[in-house]
């Protein structure tokens, strides 16, 4: 069995571990037969001394260089589709038509394209110059950054070359990527794509290293070494704090993308008027990828009725009816179970699915559970427990006072969905739940599902915590995207010719000058 090498400090190399693992066809359930290395500390040590000396080199050079290499990369994506999308199959069993090769490969190229955009403009970095002080500010970058990529996403939240890696390189950051154990391979294919393109643009090699897979304590030593300048990290809530509690230790800062439930409320009015439009397009969502999206709605909130209770009915027929999809691996389906039998215990009730291999390889039958709004209340945080994957929990309330009760009692959310009356029916009760459920929730949604997340600059992928571990945060929408991994530079009575070309006066491109000021010296605080 080959034991592929990792990318480190501008070169393919044959790890030092002894330690190893494979990735699993979760169509078959056996192991993909090449081995992947599990790096010991010295390698992460040896890939943030290249990090940094790469980001030493980034700083000197101009935008239009990076830019550059992030187009050549989607390029070089482009013309390796074949293969980097069969690999992903194998190790993911997302189809390769239309998911990978159709939908996520061409978003991953249009990222790059998009990331590589914004660093040659340079608004992203919001240069502001108050010329009667003779302040200047500007986003900078912070140094490498480490990217630890999540399951369900091989291409578009690839660690190597998704959204977060895109922006971080745009921001002009150095790359440490840690792939994810489910697509190693899928991972290795992008790299060498990416060091390939680095090559033919002339980038420092080691802006972009591979490694992986770590042990934990050496994943929570990386993020908080004073080397490293920032994390971006897309995956379960577990693994998400135990990084954060190690970065926060030291005041580093860590971008993490976790659970959300995506709570969709369905007003009365909206299931008066049009229901089967409603069931379809809530079971469309939420078995769309076996469930394995991080805006799949794992939470329904309706207000108890006749027409509630045949929407309900009506709901349960379809998906004990749909096909049960492959899910991304053995531990995805060990997870699933394990939140749906939480959810039971808790004292959900079970309307169908809910057992294991049903469908072809690691399957779970499409899951459809229902609690009181009344129990809900009393036991919130167990009834917020993400079941990744084909699963989803009903909520009813006798009334809109308990469905706003509910409300106050989520957690953070990426997306929070109303459905109401077309006509207005519902407009009251909409105004009572809307603010409450606005603070809730990163995006919020009318009569549409959550899974959909347009790659807009007006788009916001984050929310409150533990949706992301920053409100202010998003994964999605350049060029809000790239100012995570940014540092604010201040530059006050510097000489003209040694300020940033953004920040001189001659340059046409700063996007904000501010010419007049009432600030003086005592004015600080």
């Amino acid at each position: 069995m080959p034991i592929y090498p990792i990318l480190l400090a501008g070169q393919w190399k044959q790890s030092s571990s002894e330690h190893t693992f494979e990735a699993i066809n979760p169509k078959t359930r056996q192991p993909i037969p090449d081995g992947y290395p599990v790096s010991p500390w010295q390698e992460v040590d040896q890939a943030l001394d290249a990090a940094a000396d790469a980001a030493e080199q980034l700083r000197k050079l101009a935008p239009e260089r990076i830019a550059a290499f992030l187009e050549r990369f989607a390029e070089r994506i482009e013309a390796k589709a074949e293969p980097i999308c069969d690999l992903a199959n194998q190790e993911t069993a997302l189809p390769v038509a239309p998911r990978l090769m159709d939908v996520e490969l061409p978003r991953t190229a249009n990222q790059l394209r998009l990331a590589a955009a914004a660093c040659r403009d340079g608004s992203w970095a919001l240069p502001t110059i108050d010329t009667k002080a003779n302040i200047r500010s500007i986003h900078a970058s912070i140094g490498p950054v480490a990217v630890f990529g999540p399951n369900n996403f091989p291409l578009a939240f690839n660690g190597v070359a998704g959204g977060d890696f895109a922006a971080a390189i745009a921001a002009g950051n150095p790359v440490i990527a840690k792939a994810n154990s489910s697509h190693p391979g899928t991972t290795r294919l992008l790299a060498e794509e990416a060091f390939e393109a680095l090559k033919e643009t002339d980038l420092p090699l080691a802006t972009v290293q591979l490694l992986y897979r770590l042990d934990h304590a050496d994943g929570a030593k990386l993020v908080a070494d004073p080397r490293l300048g920032a994390t971006g990290y897309t995956g379960s809530r577990k693994a998400g704090v135990m990084l954060k509690t190690a970065a926060d230790a030291v005041g580093k800062p860590i971008y993490l993308e976790m659970s959300s439930v995506n709570p969709v409320v369905i007003l009365p009015g909206a299931i008066k008027d049009h229901p089967q439009e409603i069931a379809e397009q809530f079971l469309t969502s939420c078995l769309m990828g076996t469930g394995q999206f991080c805006t799949n709605p794992g939470l329904v909130l309706v207000i108890a009725g006749r027409e509630t209770e045949t929407f309900l009915v009506d709901l349960k027929d379809r998906f004990s009816a749909a096909p049960v999809g492959t899910l991304l691996g053995p531990a995805t389906e060990s997870s699933l179970i394990a939140s749906i039998a939480k959810l039971k215990e808790t004292g959900a009730t079970l309307l169908c699915g809910g057992t294991v291999g049903v469908g072809e390889g690691c399957s779970v039958a499409n899951t459809l559970l229902q609690s009181s709004a009344q129990l809900f209340l009393a036991h919130a945080e167990a009834f917020q427990t993400e079941a990744f994957g084909n699963a989803s929990l009903v909520v009813v309330a006798q009334d809109i006072d308990e469905l706003v009760a509910v409300a106050r009692h989520l957690e953070g959310n990426l997306t929070g969905t109303i459905y109401s009356h077309p006509d207005g029916a519902d407009d009251g009760l909409y105004a009572q739940i809307e603010p409450v459920l606005r603070q809730k929730v990163g995006r919020l949604l009318n009569d549409k599902m959550p899974t959909g997340v347009a790659v807009s600059p007006a788009m916001n992928h984050g929310g409150p915590f533990p949706a992301t571990g920053h409100p202010g945060f998003t994964a999605v929408g350049i060029p809000a995207s790239l100012r995570r991994f940014s540092a604010l530079y201040c530059y006050d009575n510097i000489r003209p010719d040694r300020l940033p070309p953004i920040l001189q006066d001659k340059n046409p491109s700063t996007t904000w000058r501010l010419l007049d000021t009432t600030w003086s010296q005592a004015d600080v605080g």
